[in-house]
C-alpha cells in the first residue's frame, strides 16, 4: 500500500476524499473493486487506526507509571553522581553507630511483634463474619509486611553510603505499592515503622562510612608508625657508626699522644670534635619530631604531567623514602624535584598543602598528598614559603623509565 503522510487517513473531508481516490486507484490496479467495498475497507482502517491510537495511549500511560515506580539502582550511575558523603546522624565512632543500630533493630522487632508495623481495616467482614474478616486482614498484613521487610533487609544488606538515597526511594516505592495492593482492606505500612526502617538505612550508611574512615585512619597511622620506625633505625645506625668512628679516633689519639706526636694529636682532636658535633646533630634531629625533609616528587608515567606529590619524611636519607613510594604499587619510579630540610618540616608541609588545597586530587581523603600542579607551580610557591631553605629545584622530571618505555613501544 502507498505511504500516507500527515496526520493519518482522516484529518478532514478533503483528506478523506484524497485518500479514497488513492485507494480506488490502488484497488483498480489490483483488478477492480467497487466503491462500496472501498468505503467499507476505509472505515475498517479508520476503526483499526483509532484502536491503535487508544492502545498507544494506554501503553504510554502504563510506561510512565512503571517509570515512576522504577528507582535508579545502577551502581555506576550512582557512583558518578556521588558527592562528598554527609553523615545523617553524626556519632563519635563506628562502635557508637553499631550500638545505635542494635537499639533500632530491637525497636523494629518489637513493632513487628506487637502488630504495629503494617495496619489494616478493623471492620472488614468475610461472609458476614467480623472474626473471619480480621483473620483475612491479619494474614494479608503479614504477607505485606514480609514483602516490605524483604525489600528493607535487602537495602540494608547491599548498602553503600553513596546508595543511601536510592535505597530510601526503593523503600518509599514499596510503601506505595503496599497501599495500592491493600487498598480494599486499607492495609498500609505504619508511619512509625517506615520511619524506623529509613532511620536504620541512614544509620547503616553512616556506620559503613565511619568504618571506612576509621580503617583509612588506621592505615595512615600504621604507615606513619612504619615511617617513624624506619627513621628511628636510621638514627640508631648513624649514632652507632659515629660512635664506632669516635672510638677508632680516640684509640689513634692515645697512640699519637704516647708517641708524643702533638701535631697529629691536634688533628685527631679536631676530628673528634666534628664527630661529637655530628652525634649531637643526630640526637637533636631524633628529639625534634617536627624536623625533617619536605619532598616534591612527580610520576609522569603514572599520574601525568601536571600532578605532584608533596610529603614529609624524618629520614636522614630522604631519597630512601622516595624510593619506597616508587615500589610495586606504581609502574614507574618517582622523580624528585626538591628536598627541603627544615626544623619545622611538619609546618612547611602543612603550609604547602593549605596553599594548594583547591588543587587536591583526592578531596575526601586529605592524607593523599597529590595535587594538580606542575613542578614549576610548586617551585614558585616554595620560594615564597620556604625562602632560603630552597637551595636547589628541578623543574623538569627526568621520567627515564617512562620515556624508555614509550620508545620501546614505538620501536616494537
Amino acid at each position: 500500500m502507498p505511504e500516507r503522510s500527515g496526520g493519518g487517513l482522516f484529518g478532514g473531508k478533503k483528506r478523506l476524499e484524497a485518500e479514497n481516490a488513492e485507494l480506488r486507484a490502488w484497488v483498480e490496479r489490483l483488478g477492480g473493486m467497487d466503491a462500496m467495498r472501498v468505503s467499507a475497507m476505509t472505515e475498517a482502517l479508520h476503526v483499526e487506526h483509532q484502536g491503535l491510537q487508544t492502545a498507544i495511549a494506554d501503553s504510554t500511560r502504563r510506561l510512565r507509571e512503571v517509570e515512576r515506580l522504577i528507582v535508579q539502582t545502577e551502581e555506576t550511575v550512582l557512583l558518578q553522581e556521588a558527592g562528598v558523603y554527609e553523615y545523617r546522624h553524626p556519632l563519635t565512632d563506628a562502635v557508637a553507630y553499631k550500638e545505635r543500630l542494635t537499639q533500632v533493630k530491637a525497636r523494629i522487632k518489637t513493632l513487628s511483634k506487637d502488630g504495629k508495623a503494617v495496619l489494616g481495616s478493623t471492620n472488614w467482614q468475610v461472609n458476614g463474619s467480623v472474626a473471619e474478616g480480621r483473620r483475612m486482614v491479619r494474614d494479608f498484613s503479614k504477607l505485606m509486611l514480609r514483602a516490605y521487610n524483604a525489600e528493607a533487609d535487602n537495602c540494608v544488606r547491599t548498602m553503600r553510603p553513596y546508595k543511601l538515597q536510592s535505597a530510601v526511594d526503593r523503600l518509599e516505592k514499596a510503601v506505595e505499592m503496599i497501599v495500592k495492593l491493600g487498598k480494599t482492606m486499607s492495609i498500609h505500612v505504619s508511619g512509625d515503622y517506615h520511619r524506623l526502617r529509613v532511620y536504620e538505612l541512614e544509620l547503616t550508611a553512616d556506620y559503613l562510612a565511619k568504618q571506612e574512615e576509621e580503617k583509612e585512619r588506621t592505615r595512615a597511622q600504621r604507615e606513619q608508625q612504619r615511617e617513624e620506625e624506619a627513621a628511628r633505625r636510621e638514627f640508631e645506625r648513624e649514632k652507632a657508626r659515629l660512635r664506632k668512628e669516635e672510638l677508632h679516633y680516640r684509640s689513634a689519639l692515645s697512640k699519637l699522644l704516647a708517641k708524643g706526636d702533638e701535631a697529629g694529636a691536634e688533628e685527631l682532636k679536631a676530628k673528634l670534635e666534628e664527630i661529637g658535633a655530628a652525634v649531637s646533630d643526630v640526637e637533636a634531629r631524633e628529639a625534634n619530631v617536627r624536623a625533617g625533609y619536605v619532598y616534591v616528587i612527580s610520576n609522569v608515567g603514572a599520574f601525568g604531567q601536571d600532578v605532584v606529590k608533596i610529603g614529609m619524611t624524618r629520614r636522614l636519607q630522604p631519597e630512601d623514602r622516595v624510593r619506597e613510594l616508587g615500589d610495586a604499587s606504581v609502574p614507574f619510579k618517582f622523580d624528585t624535584h626538591a628536598l627541603i630540610f627544615s626544623d619545622d618540616a611538619v609546618g612547611l608541609e602543612g603550609r604547602l598543602h593549605a596553599a594548594l588545597n583547591d588543587r587536591r586530587v583526592n578531596k575526601v581523603n586529605l592524607r593523599r598528598e597529590f595535587f594538580y600542579a606542575t613542578p614549576a607551580d610548586v617551585r614558585d610557591l616554595l620560594q615564597k614559603i620556604a625562602g632560603q631553605h630552597l637551595l636547589e629545584y628541578r623543574d623538569t622530571p627526568e621520567a627515564l623509565e617512562w620515556h624508555q618505555s614509550i620508545h620501546a613501544k614505538v620501536a616494537g
